[in-house]
């Protein structure tokens, strides 16, 4: 009988759901700005299609805007990233609707 000589290959160790799998981790602020900006994204989005709180979508529209692009140049890792500009996008969209129905004003 003939026995393999290869050295055998480590049992891979289970998977789970970690906001980090790379392994490094991120900090706790850009972490917090990537939460705020995904949420304050999808708040003014919905806040920018109501008429009588546009000024409230807008000002969360643009503070997610701003905070957003600030983490994204500060985050470590892809997952980061990805929540950041998910939340970029929503927070210009509900600035654009709440802008559309009369801005600041």
């Amino acid at each position: 009988m003939y026995v393999s000589q290869a050295p055998a290959r480590p049992r891979p160790l289970a998977r789970h759901l970690s906001p980090h799998p790379e392994g490094r981790g991120g900090h706790p602020l850009v972490i917090a700005a990537a939460g705020y900006t995904l949420v304050a994204g999808v708040v003014s989005m919905v806040l920018g299609l109501l008429s009588l709180a546009h000024v409230l979508g807008t000002i969360l529209g643009v503070t997610g805007f701003v905070i957003g692009l600030v983490a994204q140049m500060l985050s470590a890792t892809r997952i980061e990233r990805m929540v950041i500009v998910t939340g970029i996008v929503a927070s210009f969209v509900g600035m654009g609707l709440g802008l559309a129905h009369g801005g600041f004003v």
